[in-house]
């Protein structure tokens, strides 16, 4: 794939916009050169693999040849990020069914002793706690936080779900998360 120097000096959103009218893949792959590096990065954080980590950023861009086209997107860095993140997670979940949620939906709350659980009952208390947690939350919180996390829906889709705009569904996520933390860490999960 050649990419003119021209290409260079344009911004995320207008070799999006290009990409998106055209179909063009040598936009998206300038866009997306860019931002490789956080892609990877996201990738072997989670996976904690290397090789496993850079297939993942070539099959993450395959992805977005047809969810670019389909979704709309506003900051891409940022989407991408949790894209790349939602995609590690599910690779995560096929290969390893005994991860818990919440290692990965609150991230202030991971440690080695959550990741390993002392028993089933541990994990299964836990994710009652957290499900209890959940059903606490408001009822917009409560919507967004499970499109998001267990749903894996992005923000335009959670948006077209819910008919809320897209700052409110930001706020409704970050604001249930961190409500899920309090309430974890007040019925005696893990810190």
């Amino acid at each position: 794939m050649r990419i003119t120097h021209r290409n260079n000096d344009l911004s995320d959103r207008e070799l999006l916009d290009k990409y998106k009218a055209s179909g063009d893949l040598s936009h998206l792959g300038q866009l997306y050169n860019r931002h490789m590096h956080l892609v990877y990065g996201v990738c072997l954080k989670y996976l904690k693999d290397r090789d496993q980590s850079q297939d993942a950023v070539m099959e993450i861009f395959e992805q977005l040849v047809t969810k670019l086209r389909e979704h709309e997107v506003d900051r891409f860095k940022s989407w991408l990020y949790v894209t790349s993140r939602n995609y590690c997670l599910m690779q995560l979940r096929k290969s390893k069914p005994e991860i818990r949620i919440e290692e990965y939906m609150i991230p202030d709350m991971e440690s080695d002793e959550q990741m390993h659980p002392d028993s089933e009952d541990g994990l299964e208390k836990d994710l009652q706690k957290l499900e209890a947690c959940i059903e606490g939350l408001g009822e917009e919180q409560k919507e967004c936080v499970r499109l998001f996390f267990l749903k894996k829906n992005s923000y335009a889709e959670i948006v077209d779900k819910t008919g809320h705009p897209l700052k409110k569904v930001k706020s409704f996520i970050q604001n249930g998360k961190r409500n899920l933390k309090i309430c974890m860490e007040a019925n005696g999960g893990k810190k």
